[in-house]
Order: C-alpha cells, then sequence, then structure tokens
C-alpha cells in the first residue's frame, strides 16, 4: 500500500546548521497494517510521516501509494487515500461548527464537487448511525458544537471523520498524547476497531511503547533517521513488552 524506497531528507542543506532527518529508508507498508514508529525524539519519525502525509516532501527516494508516484504530490491531492488525525484533538476539526457540521467538511475531502457544502437529511442519518456505532451517546449530540466536547470525545470523532468516506491510509500523528490516560485508552481502542471495520492501512508514531506494544501489529523502531528494528508477523507475536522496553535501555 505504502512503498517508500531509498528515502532521505535533509533540512537547510549545504548550510552549516544541515540536519539529515532520514537515511535512505526502504519501507513497504502492506495494506491492512496497523504499522507503529516508535524512536528517540530527533530519530525521524516525525519526518517520516510528514513525508507520507506530502506536508514536506524528502530530498531523494521515491513514494508510492497503491502503486502512484506520490512522492512530490501536494497534501490536497493525497487527500484521496490519505486522512491524518493530529495530537491536538482540536487541530483535525473546527470547534465553533457543530459535530454534523464538521462531518460534511471531512466528507468534502474525498468528494469530487468539493464546492457542494449543503447536507440532507440522507447525510445526516448516515453521520448519526455511523456516531451511534462508536457507543459513546453522541449521535446525541450531532448539534453540538465540536469544541464543547471532551477531548477523547472530539479525537474519537475525528477518527470517524477520517475513514468513513473511503480512503485507504490514516495517519495518527501522537493522536493520544494530550488526553488523559482513560480517554487515552478509549480512543486507541475506537482507532483499532475503525481500522478493523473499515479497514485501512494505519501508521502511527507515538512515544507510549505500551500503545505501541498493544495496538501495533508491526512496530518499526528509527533511530538517528534510519530503520533500527522492523518487527512483525511471529517476531510481534513473540515481542513482550520488557523487550520492547528494552530497546530504550
Amino acid at each position: 500500500m505504502i512503498k517508500l524506497s531509498n528515502l532521505s531528507k535533509t533540512f537547510h542543506p549545504g548550510q552549516p546548521n544541515a540536519v539529515q532527518a532520514l537515511k535512505e529508508i526502504d519501507l513497504h507498508v502492506h495494506p491492512e497494517e496497523f504499522l507503529v514508529l516508535v524512536g528517540a525524539n530527533g530519530s525521524g519519525k516525525s519526518t517520516l510521516l510528514n513525508c507520507i502525509a506530502g506536508n514536506i516532501f524528502p530530498t531523494k527516494g521515491e513514494i508510492r501509494i497503491a502503486g502512484q508516484d506520490v512522492t512530490r504530490m501536494p497534501v490536497y491531492r493525497r487527500s484521496a487515500w490519505v486522512a491524518r488525525v493530529f495530537q491536538d484533538p482540536l487541530q483535525g476539526s473546527a470547534a465553533n461548527l457543530s459535530v454534523l457540521e464538521n462531518f460534511r467538511l471531512a466528507s468534502l475531502r474525498t468528494s469530487k464537487k468539493r464546492l457542494r457544502i449543503g447536507m440532507n437529511t440522507a447525510f445526516a442519518d448516515r453521520v448519526r448511525e455511523r456516531v451511534a456505532d462508536l457507543g459513546m451517546g453522541l449521535e446525541h449530540h450531532l448539534h453540538q458544537p465540536m469544541g464543547t466536547l471532551s477531548g477523547g470525545q472530539r479525537q474519537a470523532l475525528s477518527l470517524l471523520m477520517a475513514v468513513m468516506d473511503d480512503i485507504s491510509i490514516l495517519l495518527l500523528d501522537e493522536p493520544t498524547a494530550a488526553l488523559d490516560p482513560r480517554s487515552a485508552e478509549m480512543v486507541l481502542t475506537v482507532a483499532d476497531r475503525l481500522i478493523r471495520q473499515y479497514p485501512v492501512t494505519a501508521v502511527m508514531v507515538t512515544h507510549n511503547l505500551k500503545e505501541a506494544h498493544r495496538y501495533g501489529s508491526r512496530i518499526v523502531q528509527l533511530e538517528g533517521g534510519s530503520v533500527l528494528r522492523d518487527v512483525s508477523g511471529q517476531q510481534k507475536a513473540d515481542l513482550s513488552l520488557n523487550d520492547l522496553f528494552n530497546w530504550f535501555a
């Protein structure tokens, strides 16, 4: 689904403050995989996610999504395939608009009729049904401003907005970092269920090793802009949480 070939990124090339954030990374993320990126600060996790999203372009190398070269494709053109949930629960939504209005804006991301903003009963019923599936009672609050909800509620709705319009790739950028432990667990449980339900290929950046161990079907550790470890399949099944902590000992 996602293929990174010889991917490198240098910030401020040719300058005294040049930083090579990614170094010739080769990585193939398979369809419906839940890949988790772990690593210390400065290891390249966020840079890699931003390259996949299209927020920054690599210095060299190639990015392919579903076989198509998207290396120099901007964010808005990748939005037909790629959705992203950010660390800040409000960053992916409009606080002053209602929940339903936020879902309508999100649906325009993958729609060819980008200037048609109206909502009809069929759309509202579809959103209400999907929100009800979250089991959080939020289907009764569709006309409430998004900004009045808790951080965990907003993040759960942001996840649903991201996946319900036929995207193929979900990028999770430390989605629980701003939440309390109870809300964080709820949001990742929702994320795991939605990824399986729709289904999508997911790439998550996290500093929380317990989250990485519990939810990732594959764990990739970055260090100094390179892949240090890549564990999946039976290796992932046999990996204990203590083993994962020992990576950073």
